[in-house]
């Protein structure tokens, strides 16, 4: 079980994501889409947000809050609605009638399991995605300035994607203490996450006098320098947001 943290709109940045550029995969869902709020924790506001914010991209997608405290559950019953209800589970993703879901966001769960027992949780999830469906697994702080997750489709990892609040940003690098639980014992020397955020500083450095018209530039700059020599699989519109995603590949762990 989670420590259970849960503050309003401390996951909005990956809802943002999910109603962004992977909005298709809802859009496509034959059916109403099923999308999974696993680990919600003490609260269920995060789940109760993500239906609201999904909402406007497919009106009838069922979110379901899964927890595997019994307590947590019974709290998010009083809740429930047409397309929001709760129950007790954990990544077997337990669903009425076998449906599998389009999305399953997991945030600030594995953080507390060992690095090598990451590969066997995200199986399980696999194993239970509809076609073209998505596990989201990311970590934030906690009222969610700054996070990081890794997308997940049947086949394997798929991308990073790291989001930060532009105001009072020091360097992109702060972030490092949010990576996901697959890459945060990674950020080394010898480690390609490493040297990725490590170019990420660099550029944020060399671009310090975008600063002149606000951290959203800068970080523009940053973005547009590090595309040069990493695979970068968003541009400017995601990128004002403060948010960047790499492809998995170019910050895998090394021998991976």
């Amino acid at each position: 079980m989670t420590r259970g943290t849960t503050n309003p709109n401390r996951l909005r940045r990956c809802d943002r994501w999910i109603a962004g550029p992977q909005a298709w995969r809802l859009r496509r869902s034959p059916g109403p889409p099923v999308v999974v709020d696993l680990g919600y924790g003490a609260s269920p506001t995060t789940a109760v947000e993500l239906h609201d914010r999904l909402s406007a991209v497919r009106p009838d997608v069922q979110v379901v809050g899964i927890e595997i405290d019994p307590a947590r559950v019974a709290a998010g019953k009083p809740l429930e609605r047409d397309g929001l209800s709760f129950r007790l589970g954990g990544f077997e993703v337990p669903l009425d009638g076998g449906a599998r879901p389009t999305v399953v966001r997991a945030f600030n769960v594995l953080r507390q399991y060992a690095e090598d027992e990451v590969p066997a949780a995200w199986a399980l999830v696999q194993e239970r995605l509809a076609p073209d469906g998505l596990l989201v697994d990311g970590t934030c702080d906690e009222i969610g300035r700054r996070a990081a997750w890794v997308a997940v489709d049947a086949t394997g990892p798929l991308s990073l994607t790291l989001s930060l609040r532009m105001g009072g940003l020091e360097r992109p690098s702060d972030v490092a203490e949010r990576l996901p639980k697959s890459l945060i014992h990674r950020n080394v020397p010898g480690e390609p996450v490493h040297e990725f955020l490590a170019d990420l500083d660099r550029a944020w450095a060399r671009h310090a006098p975008h600063s002149s018209w606000g951290a959203r530039q800068r970080f523009l700059a940053t973005a547009a320098e590090v595309r040069e020599s990493w695979p970068l699989l968003d541009g400017p519109s995601r990128w004002r947001l403060g948010e960047l995603t790499v492809a998995w590949s170019a910050v895998a762990p090394a021998g991976r």
